[in-house]
Formats: structure tokens, C-alpha cells, sequence
């Protein structure tokens, strides 16, 4: 299984961005997914995941509101859609899968990205 994220850069607080993370290697039906993060000096933290079928997401409290997770099984793409975005938010982002289900535990999940730099800019 490979996942690659795209879609990071610089952005102004207030922005939006959107990430994509491709996923192949097996059927993308089989996997929850799901986006963590890590700033500077930070443990990883979990941001948002999403079921199998789409039915079930689940968010960390700081980003509910303003962040999105959704998936095309069509496409095996997963987005992470980020809205009113603030420097806090500025991190590496990391796309991953989950054999299992929609958890906010890393331990969780099976494949990992490589990351895509977010920087918001005060």
C-alpha cells in the first residue's frame, strides 16, 4: 500500500487549503482513513478520519467546525478540506490507513504517508 498527500504551502490565517492523499496497493474500500499532524518540537497528533463507506467521521475538538474529511472510493482519494485556518494549525500533515476502522489512536493504523508541510502565516 502507498499513500501520497499533496496540496500544502503557505497560507494567511483565514485561508483555505485542501489536501489529497492517493492511496493504492489494495482495495481503498478496505480502509478507513484518516489525517494526523505534527508541529514543530510536538508529538503527532490526530486531526480527522473517516469510515470505510464514508457514513462515519470523527474530528479532533480544535478542528471541528472548520476542517472536512471526505473520500471518492471511486478515485481512492481521501481530501481534508481546512477552512478558517490559524497558525496553530501549521504542521506537517500525514494521510494514513486503518484495516480496522475510523480511530484517532496512530497505533491504529496500518500505512502512513510521508507528509505535506501547512504553514499559516499570522
Amino acid at each position: 500500500v502507498q499513500l501520497v498527500e499533496s496540496g500544502g504551502g503557505l497560507v494567511q490565517a483565514g485561508a483555505s487549503r485542501r489536501l489529497s492523499c492517493v492511496f493504492s496497493g489494495d482495495p481503498f474500500t478496505w480502509y478507513a482513513m484518516a489525517w494526523f499532524r505534527q508541529a514543530p518540537g510536538k508529538e503527532r497528533e490526530f486531526v480527522a478520519a473517516i469510515s470505510q463507506n464514508g457514513g462515519n467521521t470523527v474530528y479532533r475538538d480544535s478542528v471541528k467546525g472548520r476542517f472536512i474529511i471526505s473520500r471518492d472510493n471511486e478515485k481512492t482519494l481521501a481530501y481534508l478540506q481546512m477552512n478558517s485556518l490559524n497558525p496553530e494549525d501549521t504542521a506537517v500533515y500525514y494521510c494514513a490507513a486503518s484495516i480496522y476502522g475510523p480511530t484517532m489512536s496512530s497505533g491504529g493504523y496500518d500505512y502512513w504517508g510521508q507528509g505535506t508541510q501547512v504553514t499559516v502565516s499570522s
